[in-house]
C-alpha cells in the first residue's frame, strides 16, 4: 500500500524501512530476549534542521560581587539611576553616569556626569566633569567642565566650576567662583577642609 496513490493521485512516500528482526537467542537476558532499540520520532522541524543546529549550555548564575562577572568596555557606560521616592546614602566611586530622581546623601568621587532630575535631592560632596541640575544640590560641588542649572534648579554650598549656565529661574547660593582648568586639585584640597572642619 506505501507503492500506492491515494484517491487524490498523489503518490504515496515509501514506507520507513523497519528494523531488522532480532532472532530469539541472540541478546536474550534474564527476562527474555532484548527488545530492539527504537528511537522517537522526529518532527518535521528537527529532520529538517539536521545536523546544522547545535544546543548551546546554559550561562552560569552570576553574583554581585563574583570576580567573574565581565567588566564595562570603553564603549559601555557605567550609570547609577537613583529612582523616585528612593533614599540612598554612603560613597559612590567610579560611576560614568549618576541621574538622581530620588533622594541622596553621599559623597561622590570618580564620576563623569551627574544629573537631578525635578523631584531629585543631592547633599554632600561631588567632584565631576558635568552637572545639570533640575532639583536641588546642598554641600560642596566642583565641576571640572560646565554646570547647568535649570530653571527648577537650586544649588547652595561650596560651588567650583568650569564653566555655568543658569537657565531663567534657577538659583544658586553660598560660596560660588569659577576655577581655571589648573586649580582643580587645590578646589579639592579645600573641599576636604570645608568638610572636615564642618
Amino acid at each position: 500500500m506505501a507503492d500506492a496513490s491515494d484517491d487524490l493521485g498523489i503518490p504515496m512516500k515509501p514506507a520507513r524501512p523497519v528494523a531488522p528482526a532480532v532472532s530469539p537467542g541472540a541478546n536474550s537476558g534474564p527476562n527474555g530476549p532484548a527488545k530492539p532499540p527504537t528511537m522517537p520520532p522526529r518532527s518535521p522541524d528537527l529532520a529538517r534542521a539536521g545536523e546544522t543546529m547545535a544546543i548551546r549550555p546554559a550561562e552560569p548564575i552570576r553574583r554581585p560581587g563574583d570576580p567573574a562577572i565581565r567588566r564595562p568596555t570603553d564603549g559601555e557606560v557605567r550609570k547609577l539611576t537613583v529612582g523616585r521616592e528612593i533614599t540612598l546614602s554612603g560613597e559612590i566611586t567610579s560611576c560614568d553616569k549618576l541621574i538622581i530622581e530620588g533622594s541622596v546623601e553621599a559623597n561622590l568621587n570618580n564620576c563623569r556626569d551627574v544629573e537631578i532630575a525635578e523631584s531629585g535631592l543631592f547633599k554632600g560632596t561631588a567632584s565631576i566633569e558635568d552637572a545639570e541640575i533640575q532639583g536641588r544640590f546642598e554641600g560642596n560641588l566642583v565641576v571640572r567642565k560646565r554646570l547647568l542649572i535649570k530653571a527648577s534648579g537650586r544649588v547652595s554650598g561650596t560651588i567650583r566650576y568650569g564653566q555655568i549656565e543658569i537657565e531663567c529661574g534657577g538659583q544658586i547660593s553660598g560660596d560660588v567662583q569659577a576655577q581655571p582648568a589648573s586649580e582643580h586639585g587645590e578646589i579639592l584640597a579645600d573641599m576636604a577642609s570645608v568638610r572636615v572642619a564642618s
